[in-house]
């Protein structure tokens, strides 16, 4: 690497985590095409219970969500973080029975995703309006023109992969982008009995370990880096007091590898540890506290029948 490379965003988030005193990369990092397909593995295990509560709470209640919606004309509906939409086609059915007339914009950084979104949609409702958009959520929203009124999705508890600063920044950030009188509908994870949780990522099929893994192999790939990834195992840790479960990559040994694209050699010592991500559960006291804080009112908190998880529809 020279002074005049430029780099990817990934090479120089790579680059800032792995030289820090205290290592990590951002968890934003999972989603490449081969990091979604193992996410969808991991929504399909019994034991994370996130996908089945929101499952549930959009499958039995989204003719109640729909009649929430203010909107008398033409809006639009614009999902950050889409996935393959199998949740979502429940929300767009209950739209779609009522003769709504929107236009639904799915973003998602991965391609794949979209065009695996795209067939199903396209199959449940072959003549949805829809654009999607494969890219970064703020870029590609900030494109989004017209007057018509907006439902953002937030879907899956993604808030709670924010550190609470970086949180309050994102929805700070959605709520200049939105109109007043737009929603948010924002999927949150609750604080629940701990051995649940602790379940849910550090699961006995080690598909969250490959998923962690999937960050070294995505590194050797487009930084053209030689980590021996047999060289590293996962843990993750819950602490019910302040609801965060922290993942980490452990080196197993002292070790180094070099990435040809950074030009850099990284080291670890035995033990060390990456951090790769925070997912925070959240109380209803503190879902009304960051709405607040970020200029939005609560409206309602869909919840399923456990009371583990809220897809909570907020208004600008």
């Amino acid at each position: 690497m020279n002074n005049d490379t430029i780099l990817s965003p990934f090479a120089e988030d790579v680059m800032t985590g792995l030289t820090a005193k205290n290592k990590f990369i951002p968890s934003k990092y999972f989603y490449d095409d081969a990091g979604s397909r193992i996410f969808m593995q991991i929504m399909a295990m019994p034991e994370y219970y996130p996908t089945g509560c929101e499952f549930e709470i959009l499958t039995q209640q989204s003719h109640t969500i729909v009649n929430r919606l203010p909107f008398s004309g033409h809006f639009n509906v614009i999902e950050l973080g889409c996935g393959d939409g199998m949740k979502t086609i429940h929300l767009l059915k209950a739209l779609n029975d009522i003769n709504a007339d929107f236009t639904y914009i799915p973003i998602d950084i991965s391609q794949e995703a979209i065009n695996t979104l795209q067939a199903n949609v396209t199959s449940a409702f072959p003549t949805i309006d829809m654009q999607p958009r494969t890219g970064d959520y703020f870029e590609e929203i900030s494109g989004i023109t017209g007057e018509s009124p907006s439902l953002y999705l937030f879907l899956g508890g993604n808030i709670g992969n924010y550190q609470p600063e970086e949180a309050t920044g994102l929805l700070d950030k959605f709520n200049i982008e939105m109109k007043k009188g737009d929603m948010l509908l924002i999927g949150m994870d609750l604080q629940k009995n701990p051995r649940i949780v602790q379940k849910a990522y550090d699961d006995p099929h080690g598909i969250t370990r490959a998923f962690n893994l999937n960050l070294l192999t995505r590194i050797n790939r487009e930084l053209e880096a030689n980590i021996n990834i047999d060289q590293f195992e996962f843990y993750c840790d819950y602490n019910p007091q302040n609801g965060e479960v922290h993942s980490y990559l452990v080196s197993l040994k002292k070790q180094s590898f070099y990435s040809a694209l950074l030009n850099k050699t990284f080291y670890l010592e035995k033990d060390e540890l990456i951090w790769t991500e925070l997912s925070k559960k959240f109380t209803p006291a503190a879902i009304d506290e960051l709405a607040l804080a970020t200029g939005f009112v609560v409206d309602t908190n869909f919840m399923d029948c456990r009371h583990y998880f809220t897809d909570s529809l907020w208004i600008k």
